[in-house]
């Protein structure tokens, strides 16, 4: 008999992909399946996106209970969970951090919020280079990968030892990838929101809404 599956637990999502050696981080795991939940790509397979994880393929497992375990984890648990933030009363949230006022805490930070919004913008796509999104998105979208280009910006700046940062200048930039962080989860949340409606709106027209090619 197959083991029983086991509930979701954050915990126990980052000790499969640990176990496994995904290359990409859970924060980004997180985002890059809200980003395919919300996408107005008309199909998008759980599997799929899951084997992007680990760039197109899924690791090698010893059973079909350790497939099953995964499969049970991260589809099953960690994406149905997502799901629920497709509500207005259940928006999504960034993974909580709080840097140290280094600038190994500033790289820290402006690397793991560069990579929720990678995951984020990834999920979208998919493995598509254009997608029709509505026009209520685009904004949402354009916004995202601006802050993505500032937070990769400073990212860079951080991690160049060459490049001295002054202490003052150090905390000024913290408060600022605070306030990023804060417009970064508005602007997700308004673009999954945008995207439900739009396809509530196709599934009640057979015309449905206008909506522009983004890539």
């Amino acid at each position: 008999m197959s083991a029983k599956p086991k509930p979701f637990s954050e915990k126990a999502a980052r000790e499969l992909l640990a176990r496994y050696d995904c290359p990409t981080p859970y924060h980004a795991v997180r985002t890059r399946f809200l980003g395919a939940i919300a996408t107005p790509m008309p199909t998008v397979a759980p599997m799929a996106v899951l084997q992007q994880l680990w760039g197109g393929e899924l690791p090698e497992f010893n059973s079909l209970d350790a497939v099953n375990e995964l499969i049970g984890m991260l589809v099953n648990g960690l994406w149905n969970d997502l799901a629920r933030h497709q509500k207005r009363t259940a928006p999504f949230r960034l993974t909580p951090i709080a840097p140290a006022r280094t600038r190994e805490g500033l790289l820290s930070f402006a690397r793991l919020r560069r990579e929720e919004a990678d995951g984020f913008v990834n999920g979208l796509f998919g493995e598509e280079d254009e997608v029709d999104f509505p026009e209520s998105a685009t904004a949402a979208l354009d916004h995202i990968q601006n802050i993505r280009a500032l937070l990769a910006g400073t990212e860079d700046l951080a991690a160049d030892p060459s490049k001295s940062i002054e202490t003052d200048e150090l905390s000024k930039t913290i408060e600022l990838l605070r306030s990023l962080s804060r417009i970064l989860e508005d602007e997700i949340n308004a673009l999954v929101l945008a995207c439900v409606k739009n396809r509530r709106a196709q599934m009640q027209s057979p015309f449905g809404p206008g909506g522009g090619r983004v890539h």
